[in-house]
């Protein structure tokens, strides 16, 4: 049975080849803070697939589609990967690159085969990273109708919602997509029975900080004078991604200073914080806000 497991791991099912992910195997300890966005995910995700008995006997149907939307670097992708490591679905993924092609037609055609083959291995779930850049928003017209009809996003757009609506059809698919600028996808999109829920995934409070800090310094060496609290109130408006960099680079720091250093030192960090500076900004959050509104 061990042989067959190792093969397992090594040996991809055909059906996904062309879109199969390789991606690290995580859980949802390994990301810090979050904590209302892992229970909807959870109540969405992992709920219809453990508990699909009850779902049916209450009469519930599991959402068709979620979009995660919020500032860069808040986790968005690395939420979804934890989705596709504790589901036990079958993970597809698309993007703007695989999708677009110069050949007229053929972007249409990959995302019908791309929705056959969810509907094929269900249960599935199929993640559409940066959809705005996938699809966007049609324009419209002098007289109220939609402009650039021949173009090709809009032709993508048009064959992604008929896809969506034929999902109805499949009781096992849950179509997911990331964003950043949710203003930016057609009202088409953001319907129930497509994207039924928006969730938004914020920047790190405090205490979400303190968990990022104590993740990624896990595995690192820290002096006793290494005040994660602290560090934690001076990255307000630091993103996941943010304290991630802020970690490695006061390690380089200890490095530079001393090739045979054992550990990393609070003057480490706080010479880290001079160098690795916030990506958020108060318009940025004002932004987000008025979405939320």
């Amino acid at each position: 049975m061990e042989d067959f497991m190792v093969a397992l791991s090594c040996v991809m099912p055909s059906i996904q080849r062309g879109f199969q992910v390789n991606f690290e195997e995580t859980n949802w300890d390994d990301i810090g803070g979050l904590d209302m966005v892992k229970k909807k995910l959870k109540q969405a995700v992992e709920w219809p697939l453990k508990y699909r008995n009850t779902f049916k006997k209450l009469g519930l149907r599991p959402p068709r589609g979620i979009l995660l939307y919020g500032p860069p670097g808040c986790s968005k992708t690395t939420l979804v990967k934890v989705i596709a490591s504790v589901s036990g679905a079958t993970f597809l993924s698309i993007n703007g690159a695989q999708l677009y092609s110069p050949y007229v037609g053929d972007s249409e055609k990959i995302i019908r085969s791309i929705f056959q083959r969810a509907r094929a291995s269900s249960p599935s779930v199929l993640f559409l990273d940066e959809i705005d850049a996938i699809v966007g928003k049609r324009s419209l017209g002098e007289r109220g109708g939609t402009g650039n009809g021949d173009s090709v996003q809009e032709r993508v757009l048009s064959m992604l919602l008929n896809e969506m609506d034929g999902v109805e059809t499949a009781t096992s698919i849950l179509i997911m997509g990331a964003t950043n600028r949710p203003d930016m996808l057609d009202a088409a999109l953001l319907r129930p029975g497509r994207f039924d829920r928006l969730i938004y995934v914020p920047p790190p409070d405090f205490k979400s900080r303190k968990q990022v800090l104590k993740i990624h310094t896990s595995n690192m060496p820290l002096n006793e004078d290494v005040d994660l609290d602290f560090i934690a109130k001076q990255t307000e408006m630091y993103t996941g991604a943010d304290i991630k960099n802020l970690c490695r680079e006061s390690a380089m720091i200890a490095l530079r200073e001393m090739k045979t250093t054992s550990n990393v030192n609070m003057s480490d960090f706080l010479k880290a914080l001079k160098i690795v500076k916030a990506s958020l900004t108060a318009d940025i959050l004002t932004y987000y806000e008025k979405l939320m509104c």
